[in-house]
């Protein structure tokens, strides 16, 4: 089924380069070539720049009687603080599949946030010849998504202050007649929005001025307890002072002091929302519906209860559509969305997968990728991704390296920044064997959703020949369909030509149908325990707060949400120093929280910092500009 016409053969050099030494040493290809290669229709995109477009919702509507390709989700073991290469894996696949083995392909990744970028991690372009290009706008500003959801957000967040602030000086009827004021013939009218909160009241008159004095306070008087509010504004630069702020100290704001923070703008429930929407009316319900607090009387208050979920949804309108880039090797990517992968979901949006399986069609591939190992990424992908999209994968990836396994098997501490201990450049074979015990449960874990299972081993030059056989010989007798040894990173798509292969053989066995790790309709507190039991836990213990949460959730009719856990992504435990596979502990869950309008409840395991702070030696020290052709320098 011939892929693409514009594929463009790399010329690798050896030791490879910088990242973004490669990605500047190639001349992307104007995106209304990709797109075409897509058989994408111009009225199908908006252009923005040469190198980058927005694929609108429409062309689903257009290939809705088309056939899907076959869906593929990367997934990892569970990683070191350097990463496993789940980005690299994922492209360097595409790669393989469009410019070598002549399929149809699309990735699918999240957008990056800046906040990383210019902080301690760089950027997230997948890396050395498996790269997403041009990598600066990659990395950077995009197509303007998470600037739309900063201000989405805080646009929310000045909503609520205020609020709270009118109805502290107003008399029911006061604040009433300010949010019915008569028009110019003397008539009053409720706002569209209105509407939505006199449902949920119970009130079906549509005349502002047939209410009764008690239905104009339950209307007009949100009540909001300031205790109670969980929404924080955001912006997207690391910056610890912001973590925890005191707002309303000016003179005007009489005495409306109270304490709150800012959130890293991925971290916000928009972007959650972003990615989980499967269509603009649906975001639209979405935003309206997210949770911000409770009343005094402890009932639920939402977006549209403020009445600012329309606005928040036109502030939206643009960012829900992916944008298109390109491989280093010419292969089509759909960037979009990029939501925390503790806190929330953690994998690129819906309506990118579904665009991109149609677009690809019969016989083609979708690969996406899920963050963190796969007891957290894919776990996410398969429960609340798959469940709220109604797609089935196919094929599971899961991205494993011998210097994650030697850890995994008793190996010193690997610490970002600092040099590998020498255990990790040096042959081991019996320090590899011991840790692919977490292979092997990732393996079993992904297995039982009813996918079939290829392991990618991610190669570094110190790897031996005996360490990867050990490796996939571990694989094949956990359950895995193929363990693949990959060279990607240094040879872009011809180093995963075998994965590509595999994949598609894979995809081709598929027998079985999609199984849940649990169904919606059993108590909260079931759910949270048939995913401890996934990462070997005996029990799982709940603090006094958690309990009340899960109280509050059940009685405001949440119970039947997915289960999203906040946990940390070095360990299948709750303790990071725990490697390997880990069983026998109790799971201690300190609190649940909710995102309403993306759809889940989320207990949190122990801390969750949502706003990074900066290093003493932050990435931007390297970032510049070469004044002479306007290009980046320095991004990693």
């Amino acid at each position: 089924m011939g892929s693409s016409k514009t594929i463009r053969r790399l010329e690798v050099v050896a030791p490879v380069p910088a990242d973004i030494d490669i990605a500047n040493s190639v001349e992307p290809l104007p995106i209304a070539t990709i797109a075409e290669d897509l058989n994408l229709d111009s009225k199908h995109y908006d252009l923005y720049g040469k190198y980058k477009a927005k694929v609108l919702l429409s062309v689903l509507d257009d290939l809705q009687g088309s056939e899907d390709g076959c869906y593929v989700v990367v997934g990892g073991i569970t990683p070191t603080p350097l990463g496993e290469g789940k980005s690299t894996t994922t492209v360097g696949l595409c790669q393989a599949l469009g410019a070598f083995l002549d399929k149809k392909v699309v990735t699918c990744l999240r957008q990056p946030s800046q906040g990383p970028t210019f902080g301690i991690k760089g950027g997230a372009a997948g890396g050395g010849y498996s790269q997403v290009i041009p990598m600066d706008e990659f990395n950077l500003h995009l197509t303007g998504d998470i600037h739309a959801i900063t201000a989405a957000n805080n646009l929310l967040a000045a909503a609520i202050d205020t609020r709270i602030f009118h109805e502290a000086s107003q008399s029911d009827k006061a604040l009433f007649n300010r949010l019915c004021p008569p028009n110019k013939e003397g008539k009053r009218t409720f706002a569209d929005i209105m509407f939505r909160r006199l449902k949920r009241l119970g009130i079906s008159k549509t005349n502002p001025n047939e209410l009764t004095p008690d239905e104009v306070r339950r209307f007009a008087r949100l009540d909001i307890d300031p205790n109670s509010i969980t929404w924080r504004r955001v912006m997207d630069v690391n910056d610890r002072f912001l973590r925890k702020i005191t707002i309303g100290q000016g003179p005007e704001e009489k005495g409306m002091v109270r304490e709150t923070g800012f959130d890293i703008s991925v971290a916000s429930e928009i972007m959650a929302v972003l990615a989980l929407t499967t269509s603009l009316s649906d975001m639209r319900e979405r935003l309206g519906r997210m949770v911000i607090g409770n009343s005094k009387a402890g009932e639920p208050i939402t977006a549209d209860d403020l009445g600012v979920g329309g606005a928040l949804t036109v502030l939206m309108k643009d960012a829900i559509n992916p944008a298109l880039m390109q491989t280093l090797e010419g292969t089509p990517v759909l960037v979009h969305a990029g939501p925390f992968a503790n806190i929330a979901h953690g994998n690129s949006s819906i309506v990118a997968d579904k665009i991109a399986l149609k677009v690809v069609g019969k016989g083609g591939f979708v690969v996406t990728e899920a963050g963190f190992g796969a007891d957290i990424g894919t776990e996410k992908f398969m429960n609340i991704k798959c469940r709220y999209s109604g797609l089935v994968p196919q094929c599971a990836i899961i991205v494993a390296t011998i210097r994650a396994l030697k850890m995994h098997g008793g190996g010193p501490e690997v610490v970002a920044g600092k040099l590998l201990d020498h255990a990790y450049l040096t042959e081991n074979v019996a320090l590899v064997e011991a840790g692919c015990v977490n292979l092997a449960r990732h393996i079993l874990n992904t297995k039982s959703y009813g996918v079939n299972v290829v392991v990618a081993i991610n190669t570094f030059a110190t790897d031996s020949d005996a360490e990867m056989n050990v490796v996939r010989s571990a694989a094949l007798a956990a359950g895995a369909f193929d363990a693949v040894v990959c060279t990607h990173h240094a040879h872009g798509g011809k180093g995963a030509v075998d994965l590509g292969i595999a994949v598609q053989r894979a995809c081709e066995n598929q027998t079985q149908p999609l199984k849940f790790l649990y169904p919606l309709d059993i108590s909260i507190k079931e759910k949270i325990e048939a995913i401890a039991k996934s990462y070997g836990a005996s029990g799982v213990e709940y603090s006094e707060q958690a309990e009340k949460q899960i109280e509050m959730y059940g009685r405001q009719g949440f119970s039947g949400l997915p289960i999203c856990m906040a946990k940390t992504q070095y360990s299948f435990s709750h303790v990071p120093s725990q490697k390997g596979a880990p069983a026998g502990f109790v799971l201690p869950i300190r609190d649940v929280r909710a995102s309403i309008g993306a759809g889940f409840i989320y207990p949190l395991v122990g801390t969750m910092s949502t706003m990074p702070g900066l290093p003493t030696r932050p990435c931007f020290f390297d970032i510049d500009i070469d004044i002479a052709t306007g290009k980046v320098l320095g991004l990693s």
